[in-house]
């Protein structure tokens, strides 16, 4: 405890006790008199409470109102004006307050773009539009969570502040598309300086060495403070300020464009912050974490679709809401998705997935928001955590046993993967949600000791944060041996779901809906793609495949076995790419192992390299067709490799199976005899050795011929009129080339290349 808040509390202890002492002495009087007044004494406690209160309550401030702008990366095309159209729309809304609103401009992209080919033009208009006096009505911030390169850098210098991701953030390289041989122009560098100069973010001469990598920077420790120099300005700054050689430091040497770190442009004051992810950013600038949510509509409009996900979870329910919203989103230009959930759950697995697909969607294309009406139960409640945003009934059920009947060791495999969308910013916080399946997790409510700000998870959850030692542990509010059930209002006060409301037109109005929302219903195609997606329709397929394409390559030419093989494969990516789970990278590896197979069957047999090249690419490709991540981060989708490698190996055994009966049995069938070609029966080999070892082509070693095939080692050649099977010797020989024989053992004919011989 402080000297002064002692001080105070020794105040109001002497305070309370005159209180304390008039109240006794009215109480006698009242008593005296007789004519008591208990409500008085009652009122007069609680208005001393209530003043203990004040000296120990923490003080949080009110929170400042903001939005955020993702600026997609190259900045091309109509980039520039949609970001406008949106800092426009964002201004008019956000009310006047005491504190100027907040702009925040992320500068990133979901497909890792760094800013590299961003159009100058496009970039310098946003800038002046940033760097403008009406756009100061709004506290502009540029927030670079990762590398920000190319002309995109433009707009970011034109903001009042920066702040920068805590790990692996760089900014610079300004000048990186420009011709390397060429120093930019005087339009290029006047509207770095112009910008540069009216926000004074970044010196002007910081600026320019990020765009001209002729230019060499120099930080000088001057008489009145750090200041930045280009070399050839140097002289000049000497008749303004005190320094001397050893206070110059060398920050970008010429040929060089200035890339600065996070921590580098922290030290030099270009960024106020380094935060590792957006529930920082919006501590730093207190802001309500969800002024941070991305606006897919960027200026535009809202094009929502309402997509139910109702009874048991199962795996074709799951499918179905997959499928949808991937096609309304790819093929409909949906940016806004109200996923209406009532279910008691009922599937683990089938909901992790959903899950995992919810995880992966771009917030910046497409905002998600999951509706509760009734209730979400178990592993239902799961999906709805996993949506952008919830949206709840004030008397809806959330979380709690449902039908979910599952291990605690399956339960447990549930903690790694929400752990996991909390590292990649998807979410804030894993045990929480985590508590609404597994009656293992605790959570207690923790308050901030230096912002005064509440937050729910288990002290496990509070030992992996970086700020763990500024929260104090509370009550608790899970019960041990039941996973968390909460209702709707309660769900609104955990901060779980971002609005309560009474129903669907006043979830509406909270977006600034209008109109009816179509309803997306899965069509009678996409049941059938159901019944073709099922894991064991899909291996079938496969297995089909498999066993046709070894037919076909028993039989010479391309026949009924290639059509079924080709039918069958077709089927089989058709199905998993409508799934979600493949797309062209799973089929161009597919086919390329296909062609690497044949060709060393028929092409380059021996070398070996081919065979098992193709037939790597063939098994990549249908494991990541099976699956939705390509490299897994977790147990559970350990799991699921595990699961798709296991699947693979049973249809592998089953064609091998295949293969034997076909060759044993489907030969002397009527209907096959004419399609495949039967093996050579014990006489008929006995008969074709005894032919073999009486042939003799000793009379030809010596002799000089034409190779008429090219010799790949083996093929044929022409000697004196004779046409001769041969094998090259460690030589691979052009057809038409002229070839010697240089061994024979019986049937086998060796050749080199005469020309090689000479």
């Amino acid at each position: 405890m402080t000297p002064a808040s002692a001080v105070r509390r020794d105040q109001l202890r002497r305070h309370t006790r005159r209180v304390g002492g008039a109240l006794a002495s009215i109480l006698g009087l009242l008593l005296l008199a007789g004519a008591p007044q208990p409500r008085a004494l009652a009122d007069a406690e609680k208005a001393a409470d209530a003043e203990r209160a004040v000296d120990v309550a923490p003080v949080r401030a009110g929170r400042r109102d903001g939005r955020l702008i993702r600026v997609p990366l190259p900045i091309t095309g109509a980039v520039d004006t949609q970001v406008i159209a949106a800092a426009n729309e964002a201004l008019r809304d956000m009310p006047d307050g005491p504190e100027r609103p907040v702009l925040i401009f992320e500068f990133s992209s979901s497909g890792g773009e760094t800013g590299e080919g961003s159009d100058f033009g496009r970039s310098l208009a946003l800038a002046r539009y940033l760097a403008d006096p009406d756009a100061s009505t709004a506290l502009t911030v540029a927030y670079v969570p990762e590398v920000l390169k190319g002309h995109a850098v433009l707009p970011a210098i034109a903001c009042e502040e920066i702040i920068m991701g805590r790990e692996g953030s760089q900014i610079g390289e300004a000048g990186i598309d420009e011709p390397p041989e060429q120093s930019p122009n005087a339009t290029l560098r006047s509207g770095y300086r112009e910008t540069a100069e009216r926000r004074r973010t970044i010196p002007p001469e910081v600026a320019l060495a990020m765009l001209d990598k002729n230019l060499e920077l120099l930080k000088v420790e001057t008489d009145l403070g750090p200041e930045f120099a280009l070399r050839s300005e140097l002289d000049e700054l000497r008749e303004r300020r005190t320094f001397g050689e050893s206070d110059i430091t060398v920050l970008s040497p010429p040929g060089e464009l200035l890339l600065l770190s996070g921590n580098e442009a922290r030290q030099n004051g270009f960024a106020k912050y380094l935060v590792a992810d957006r529930a920082k950013l919006a501590e730093e600038l207190n802001l309500p974490l969800s002024a941070l949510d991305d606006n897919p509509s960027l200026g535009g409009e809202w094009r929502p679709v309402r997509v139910l996900l109702e009874g048991p979870i199962t795996p074709r329910a799951v499918s179905d809401v997959r499928r949808t919203i991937a096609t309304q989103v790819r093929d409909r230009g949906v940016n806004f998705v109200c996923l209406e959930i009532d279910s008691p759950g009922g599937s683990l697995a089938d909901s992790m997935s959903l899950v995992d697909f919810l995880a992966n969607q771009d917030p910046a294309k497409v905002r998600i928001v999951a509706y509760v009406p009734v209730s979400a139960q178990a592993d239902a409640a799961l999906v709805a955590m996993a949506a952008d945003q919830l949206v709840v009934k004030h008397d809806a059920v959330l979380g709690g046993k449902g039908e979910l009947d599952a291990s605690p060791e399956e339960i447990e495999l549930v903690r790694e993967p929400l752990r996991d969308n909390v590292d990649r910013g998807v979410a804030q916080n894993w045990s929480l949600t985590a508590a609404l399946v597994d009656p293992s997790v605790r959570v207690y409510r923790y308050t901030n000791r230096r912002t005064g700000s509440v937050a729910y998870f288990s002290p496990e959850e509070l030992a992996e944060r970086d700020d763990a030692e500024e929260w104090n542990q509370g009550a608790e509010v899970t019960r041990g041996d039941q996973p968390l059930r909460v209702t709707g209002d309660r769900a609104g006060e955990l901060g779980m779901a971002r609005h309560v409301v009474e129903d669907f037109a006043d979830l509406k109005r909270q977006y600034n809906l209008e109109g009816e929302i179509a309803l997306a219903e899965p069509s009678w195609a996409d049941h059938r793609i159901d019944a073709l997606a099922a894991p064991a329709v899909a291996w079938m397929l496969l297995l089909i495949g498999g066993a046709a394409l070894y037919a076909e390559l028993q039989v010479p030419g391309i026949g009924i076995g290639a059509f079924v093989a080709g039918i069958c494969f077709l089927l089989f990516f058709w199905s998993r790419f409508l799934d979600g789970t493949a797309n062209w990278l799973e089929v161009l590896l597919f086919a390329a192992g296909i062609c690497c197979v044949l060709l060393e069957l028929f092409v380059l047999p021996g070398t070996g390299i081919f065979g098992l090249g193709g037939g790597l690419l063939v098994i990549v490709s249908l494991v990541l067709a099976s699956q939705t991540f390509v490299i897994p981060h977790n147990a559970y989708e350990m799991r699921e490799l595990r699961n798709s490698l296991l699947s693979l190996l049973a249809v592998g055994v089953c064609l091998g199976v295949a293969a034997m009966i076909m060759r044993r049995y489907l030969p002397h069938s009527p209907l096959f005899s004419m399609m495949m070609l039967e093996p050579p029966s014990h006489a008929e080999l006995e008969d074709l050795s005894q032919r073999e070892s009486m042939a003799n082509f000793a009379h030809l070693l010596g002799m000089h011929g034409i190779a008429m095939t090219q010799l790949t080692p083996s093929g044929k050649a022409r000697f004196a009129g004779e046409l001769v099977d041969v094998i090259a010797d460690s030589e691979v020989i052009d057809r038409g080339a002229e070839v010697v024989v240089s061994e024979v053992h019986g049937t086998r004919v060796v050749v080199r290349s005469a020309a090689g011989r000479a």
